[in-house]
């Protein structure tokens, strides 16, 4: 049995908060992220908030990558859904360096009705 799709809640702390605070780089940085963990990127749309902060999406052809911001805590809240075919732990590794976290705390959550897998 499997579930239709995989949850990832993860939560950055220490982060470094120039980066968190500057819109292309959180942009470029979640949209390697989609590229490394093997997503089919669909669109994307980020905000800069005034006077700091940075929420955004990556919508993919599996679910979606999506984050928000707080530079001024050097805090990162990221939800990455997948329904297969997606290297989640590449993904968020790549954000991890990318925002120069100190420390990650990860909630899994499978999502759906479960479905039998063929062997």
């Amino acid at each position: 049995m499997s579930a239709l799709g995989h949850h990832l809640l993860v939560e950055f702390t220490g982060c470094e908060a120039a980066v968190l605070a500057d819109l292309d780089r959180v942009t470029a940085a979640m949209l390697e992220a989609a590229r490394v963990s093997g997503a089919t990127i669909v669109t994307h749309s980020f905000h800069h908030f005034s006077p700091h902060g940075v929420s955004g999406a990556v919508i993919i052809a599996e679910s979606h990558l999506a984050i928000h911001t707080w530079p001024e805590y050097g805090f990162a809240a990221v939800d990455f859904f997948s329904c297969g075919g997606v290297d989640m732990n590449r993904g968020l590794a790549c954000l991890k360096a990318a925002f120069d976290a100190q420390a990650e705390t990860r909630l899994e959550l499978e999502r759906g009705p479960l479905r039998t897998v063929s062997p």
